[in-house]
């Protein structure tokens, strides 16, 4: 078993209120978990209009399946264009038991 995770932080210049924040955010997790099937929530940064931190989680039984998913879920934050991806980390774990 193969456990993906990754984290995200991100700069919403564009956004005036947590409002405006949210709706980036969320367009966001929506498109990635509905795209890949994995796991995402905000983690960080809740109350902050500009920043956001995402967590991206999955579970996959093929590594390089697994680094695949998580290179392209960082392509798709990368392309936003509403906010820029300031910071990424991603580790496999293996043979999580």
């Amino acid at each position: 078993m193969i456990i993906g995770v990754a984290v995200a932080d991100l700069h919403i210049p564009q956004a005036r209120s947590l409002k405006d924040k949210r709706r980036v955010v969320k367009s966001l997790l929506d498109r990635v978990v509905n795209r890949y099937r994995v796991s995402a929530a905000e983690v960080k940064h809740q109350n902050l209009r500009q920043r956001a931190q995402i967590g991206f989680a999955l579970v996959n039984s093929d590594r390089n399946h697994a680094t695949s998913t998580l290179d392209e879920i960082r392509r798709i934050v990368e392309a936003r264009d509403e906010a820029f991806l300031t910071e990424w980390h991603a580790e496999l774990i293996e043979d999580f038991e």
